[in-house]
């Protein structure tokens, strides 16, 4: 019993907390907004970190098991601290009380589960595509797609309690960002071409004869600056996930090919994404009446802990397999070699804490002021964007249509964030 426990509950976590009377809910609309604002932080500085590790070529396999293991980490933590808080009753259960009620609440369990399953697949898919197309672009087409589909969704859920008036002129644009994503990846890859075809053939690295003299060319490429074609032959020496080139030719001819397959996959990745909220809702909300009369709803914190239970299975299955049996031209490693590669799995941890920290949060405002409001986390590609930038090197000199549509992009990004918090309920807390 932890009601006699004093506990220090921060301000922008100020809802409605009655020790001894029931456990901890967010129920305010400002504490929402913040829950959703510090998810939009954390869920757009982990994809950053795991982007840098990849480049720096660490292989994808080892960086998502350490993550996908401090992922789990933060929704335990939260479920036996603020799961934990104040009496457990019959309407209200404490996490402990409503884990031993699986038997009961079996179909809120499988929603939770199937928006884990369907979270991690998207998570891992996205890890490829951003060797492909870059963090911005991945991270803004995907979570467009997610608030496109699974807003619409959480929106019928949610019995309309957000203004439809508001929230689905920012649903059209996030629709036209999307549209915009693909436009900024498409120019920058054609500057990228521009610059590889223009770069001189004494600077060129290949392992082969190059195309234009037929000679050999062995000048090591060291500390190129950021935007160059130089650069661009660095980072896909070093990387971790190639696209399939051993030599200077074949570079340009992968170009086109990489478009493909990356864009391939994010739409996926965001198909999965666009998931995840509206199982995790249905788990909470039981909105189709499948649990027996009298059974409480799962609390947020339940779910959650499920959800990630689902999640951690899901990519330590994938990923043990990618092991042995990558993809996408990935080496082959082993499950030994993984436990001994410390290079590198300080910040895998990291991003797996900012990750489950996050997600956490983007629910427990959701499930006050509405799972439709709350997708405005999905804005997080705006900081992505920024440590893309800031960190990464992305879109260093580049053309000018690139910067007027990444800016129109990040524009109407921001716009649909705005007009997605502007239309957040309120739910009535049972």
């Amino acid at each position: 019993d932890f009601s006699d426990i004093p506990v220090v509950i921060p301000e922008f976590l100020a809802g409605n907390l009655s020790s001894g009377l029931k456990m901890y809910v967010v129920e305010s609309k400002g504490g929402a907004i913040a829950c959703m604002l510090l998810s939009l932080f954390f869920l757009g500085t982990w994809p950053a970190i795991m982007t840098l590790l990849e480049r720096r070529g660490r292989l994808p396999q080892h960086t998502y098991l350490d993550y996908t293991i401090t992922n789990l980490l933060a929704a335990v933590i939260i479920a036996f601290t603020i799961g934990e808080i104040g009496d457990s009753n019959a309407e209200s259960p404490n996490f402990l009380t409503q884990l031993s009620q699986i038997q009961d609440n079996w179909p809120s369990v499988l929603f939770a589960v199937a928006g884990g399953i369907v979270l991690s697949i998207g998570n891992l898919s996205a890890q490829y595509a951003w060797a492909f197309v870059g963090l911005s672009v991945v991270q803004v087409v995907t979570a467009s797609m997610a608030v496109v589909i699974g807003t619409t969704l959480n929106y019928f859920l949610d019995d309309k309690i957000n203004n439809a008036a508001i929230l689905f002129p920012g649903v059209g644009c996030f629709f036209i960002a999307v549209c915009l994503g693909s436009a900024v990846h498409t120019s920058n890859a054609a500057d990228g071409r521009k610059k590889l075809e223009n770069l001189p053939d004494d600077c060129r690295e290949e392992s082969g004869k190059s195309p234009r003299n037929g000679h050999t060319s062995a000048v090591p490429v060291e500390k190129a600056e950021f935007g160059t074609a130089l650069f661009l032959l660095e980072l896909e020496k070093r990387r971790s996930i190639k696209h399939r080139l051993d030599r200077w030719y074949q570079y340009l001819q992968a170009f086109g090919k990489s478009i493909l397959i990356g864009l391939a996959i994010t739409f996926f990745a965001g198909v999965n994404f666009s998931l995840f909220s509206p199982a995790f809702n249905l788990a909470t909300n039981d909105q189709w009446h499948l649990l027996k009369a009298g059974v409480p709803h799962l609390t947020v914190y339940t779910a959650f802990f499920y959800f990630s239970v689902a999640c951690f299975t899901i990519a330590l299955i994938l990923n043990i397999t990618f092991l042995y049996r990558p993809v996408l031209n990935v080496p082959k490693t082993t499950f030994s070699a993984y436990l001994r590669d410390w290079d590198g799995r300080g910040w895998a941890f990291l991003a797996g804490l900012l990750c489950g920290f996050g997600n956490g949060l983007q629910f427990m405002g959701g499930q006050a002021a509405g799972y439709a409001a709350a997708d405005a986390v999905q804005a997080f590609p705006l900081v992505c964007t920024f440590w893309g930038i800031l960190i990464l090197g992305e879109y260093r000199k580049s053309s000018r249509k690139t910067y007027i549509l990444l800016a129109s992009m990040l524009f109407m990004f921001i716009v649909a964030v705005a007009v997605l918090m502007a239309s957040s309920g309120h739910r009535k807390q049972q």
